[in-house]
């Protein structure tokens, strides 16, 4: 298999240019049908490069509703890392082989987006593995349950045999996992002692409840397995007992041997564990996250420009918040005591109890609702998609973050999803609800990823991934805008808003300042305390996320900032003939794109209005 890929990879290299050698490129002209065949080759190519990709991805087969690899899991092994190395050298120099000037606009557009992705590969895979790829964010441990349970439907016995063999697929796929990490333990990539607590938790949680244990509270994986077979119509009881039997054997002679080899590896690496947190403390650290704030951000701003533009940003949203309390007649004139009130009042808080839960997501899926009512006002287009609002599982709720975001399936059988954890009620302020729902769900997150899943005569690599600062930065903006058109009330929603966007400028000058400026945690704790309401838990989790995901959290603001600001130069150029639907079309339909292309994709556009 991996032979004939490669094989199918060299090939196309070998066959697919057809304009002749590259030292040539620029000096033909094209005609338009010479443009129109070229350009169709090429999309061609590149959905092919796409299509072979997935076909070796079992794990983001089903991400997308495609139910080929079923049973199986992705290989995480560093032979398969450097097998896609490969691949992408190759397709790299197929692209190379075809001449640029031979397409058409939208076709250039994929070229080029095609060309930094796969450079992108090749530059950073040196990095491979200067990261944790098990921590309390995430990873196999925690992510391979809420993937069975959130994307691995069944409609028939075939499916459900396909989940048990993916449940006994567990133990080699953590043999991969081991070896991963005993890489990076002899590179001394060994995450910090916080970390260690959170993955034993997590793991004890997978795999409790029955049948691990004489238990009435069945395990998650049984509970969702269970349920979902008992759906089938087509199946017999004795069927689903077998079936059910089956996927209990899977856990307890395959999924419980990977756990707890993992937590036993777990336990002795903890022992080499310190509490250095910033990326400085990786051999080639500095250079690393230098290569990550450029990644994410998708410019050249160096850590010290970040950290300034953080701390300017920081001021001038405090100065924002002090005409809140004006506005609401605060006591005092303190923007600290201010902040105290808002973690501390009771008004703002949901009761921690299962009501209380309940009546957090039912507010925010009413948010969303009546955010959908007003889309017309913002935008041409809109995600055919549906999106739904769940409380983050139990079994991994005391380590996973705030809220997150996971996409529908292509094919429409699964919804767009907006997470949000609920295990701790005085983590999850109300004045917060209006921004966090707009972050995550509509206008944000869902509209540019469903948009972007939905577009058509693009490639199909366009549709799907993203950048940070396009992908966060997107929808760090989605929290503003809803207040153009009349959203946010409330003042206290409206601080809510500030409070989101202080965060996000916050972490500017805290990511940079642990992997940079060498930072403790304390350190850290300490600025989010002095500059931001958000409660002490809250912040903890937050800092803990910086530390095992460098950079990852820089690119929120400096995407929002760079979309407003081309926002701002296309109001003042076009005037009148300025229209926010239009614009955020350019920004939404073309997919996920580094700000320097959504620069000229902006400028091209204003011009283009400019001549009517």
């Amino acid at each position: 298999m991996k032979k004939t890929i490669l094989s199918i990879a060299v090939i196309a290299a070998i066959t697919l240019g057809s304009c002749g050698d590259t030292k040539e490129h620029g000096k033909k002209t094209y005609t338009p049908e010479e443009i129109q065949a070229e350009s169709k080759k090429t999309n061609a190519f590149l959905d092919r490069v796409f299509d072979a990709r997935i076909d070796r991805d079992p794990y983001n087969q089903t991400r997308l509703g495609i139910k080929k690899d079923y049973g199986k899991w992705t290989d995480i092994n560093d032979a398969h890392a450097q097998q896609e190395i490969a691949i992408t050298k190759a397709a790299l120099d197929t692209l190379h082989t075809i001449d640029i000037n031979a397409l058409d606009e939208q076709t250039k557009m994929s070229y080029r987006l095609f060309e930094i992705e796969c450079n992108n590969a090749i530059n950073n895979f040196k990095w491979r593995f200067h990261d944790y790829p098990v921590n309390q964010m995430g990873g196999m441990h925690s992510e391979i349950p809420a993937f069975l349970i959130n994307m691995h439907t069944i409609s028939n016995k075939a499916e459900a045999e396909a989940y048990i063999s993916r449940l006994t697929g567990i133990g080699p796929l953590f043999d991969q996992l081991l070896e991963n990490l005993k890489v990076r333990e002899e590179k001394n990539v060994i995450p910090p002692k916080f970390v260690f607590p959170y993955v034993i938790a997590d793991c004890k949680n997978i795999i409790a409840g029955a049948p691990f244990e004489k238990s009435k509270v069945q395990n998650p994986l049984f509970a969702d397995f269970s349920t979902k077979i008992s759906e089938l119509k087509d199946l017999s009881e004795e069927e689903k007992k077998t079936l059910r039997d089956k996927a209990s054997e899977a856990l307890l002679n395959a999924v419980k041997p990977a756990y707890e080899k993992l937590m036993a590896y777990w336990n002795e690496l903890e022992k080499k564990a310190t509490t250095d947190d910033g990326a400085w403390k990786l051999k080639d650290g500095d250079a690393f996250y230098d290569d990550a704030l450029k990644l994410t951000t998708t410019t050249d701003l160096t850590a010290d420009q970040i950290h300034e533009i953080g701390l300017k940003e920081v001021a001038r949203i405090h100065n924002e918040m002090r005409a809140i309390m004006k506005k609401v007649n605060f006591k005092s004139e303190n923007l600290q005591e201010f902040f105290d009130f808002m973690r501390k009042d009771k008004q703002f808080y949901y009761p921690n109890t299962a009501e209380g839960k309940e009546a957090y997501r039912v507010k925010a899926v009413k948010l969303i609702d009546d955010m959908k009512v007003e889309l017309d006002k913002l935008f041409v287009t809109k995600p055919k998609a549906d999106i739904v609002v769940k409380a983050v599982e139990p079994f991994r709720e005391q380590s996973a973050g705030g809220a997150f975001y996971e996409e529908p399936a292509l094919d429409g059988s699964r919804p767009g999803r907006y997470y949000i954890n609920l295990y701790n009620m005085a983590d999850q302020a109300t004045y917060q609800m209006e921004a966090l729902a707009y972050h995550e769900g509509i206008p944000g997150h869902h509209m540019q990823i469903a948009i972007a899943q939905e577009l058509q005569n693009i490639p199909k690599f366009r549709m799907h991934g993203g950048n940070t600062a396009y992908v966060e930065g997107w929808a760090l903006y989605s929290e503003l805008v809803p207040k153009e058109i009349g959203f946010y009330q409330d003042p206290y929603s409206d601080f809510g808003r500030l409070a989101m966007e202080l965060f996000r400028a916050a972490r500017l000058v805290v990511d940079t300042g642990i992997h940079r400026k060498k930072w403790t945690r304390q350190q850290a704790l300490d600025y989010f305390k002095e500059n931001t309401p958000n409660p002490e838990g809250d912040n903890k989790k937050e800092i803990e996320r910086y530390i095992v995901w460098p950079s990852q959290a820089t690119g929120y603001k400096i995407g929002m900032n760079k979309i407003l600001e081309l926002r701002e130069i296309a109001k003042n150029k076009l005037g009148d003939k300025f229209d926010i639907r239009e614009f955020h079309d350019v920004v939404l339909t073309s997919g996920p794109v580094p700000m320097n292309l959504l620069t000229e994709m902006v400028d091209a556009w204003v011009e283009k209005k400019l001549k009517k």
